[in-house]
């Protein structure tokens, strides 16, 4: 199968929000910043793909939140899931990887933010990690 034949479904815990990614996924990369602390209960595990491979499916629950100037959010406005994370000045749109349906075939590839991470979060593995942003330079981190 290409790259341009993939197709990954996900979408929120009640089902008011579906969709599919048509083309590559990047493999995930934990953020421990605090706004994913605050969303997610802990760090945020996010993939990433083009966001003009995203596709909405079902979107009567989708809605979303401006998280700060330079991006939103997007979560179910009935079940609460959060689903994405859209800078608004890039081309790609963060997935929250658990909402993908599985199996994902996805990898840790790295860690963001660890400066940040709660006192109760123990990272794990071998996934370089950082204090800040990647600042692109995880493998696959072009989208």
């Amino acid at each position: 199968m290409s790259e341009t034949e993939e197709i990954h479904g996900g979408g929120c815990l009640c089902g008011a929000v579906r969709y599919e990614v048509r083309g590559r996924l990047r493999d995930v990369v934990n953020c421990y910043c605090s706004m994913c602390q605050k969303l997610h209960g802990d760090y945020g595990a996010h993939s990433k793909a083009d966001k003009t491979n995203i596709v909405i499916v079902e979107g009567r629950g989708l809605r979303w939140y401006e998280s700060s100037a330079r991006a939103r959010r997007g979560f179910c406005g009935d079940c609460g899931s959060s689903l994405f994370w859209e800078p608004l000045d890039q081309p790609g749109t963060g997935i929250l990887a658990g909402s993908l349906d599985q199996p994902s075939g996805l990898r840790v590839i790295g860690h963001i933010f660890v400066g940040e991470k709660a006192d109760f979060t123990e990272i794990a593995g071998e996934a370089p990690q950082f204090d800040g942003s990647s600042g692109g330079s995880l493998e696959g981190d072009d989208l």
